[in-house]
């Protein structure tokens, strides 16, 4: 059974660049980044990050050349160009942990 779901559930996944991303966030970015930003978003190549603080935000801004091609490399292909990345403690979950 879990033979068959192994092969099953890339095919469930919609096809999309974010979907792709959010597959190899983790392993592209490293345990800390992904522990404190998740991504929410991408349009036009363009990939939106939400984190936990501004302190984050204006890291992953300076980081983000970096960061898209490492997310390239991960997801192999050139689908995204920058990222845009915004503070918002508030979507932290309800037990308070951190993004993971």
């Amino acid at each position: 059974m879990s033979a068959l779901l192994a092969t099953l559930t890339p095919r469930l996944e919609p096809a999309s660049t974010l979907a792709a991303v959010q597959r190899c966030w983790s392993s592209a970015v490293g345990a800390q980044i992904a522990g404190s930003a998740r991504p929410l978003a991408e349009r036009d190549g363009v990939l939106t990050l939400v984190c936990e603080d501004a302190v984050w935000a204006a890291e992953l801004e300076l980081m983000g050349p970096t960061l898209v091609s490492a997310l390239n490399a991960a997801i192999g292909r050139e689908a995204l160009q920058r990222v845009r990345v915004r503070a918002d403690g508030a979507r932290r979950p309800p037990d308070g942990r951190r993004f993971s």
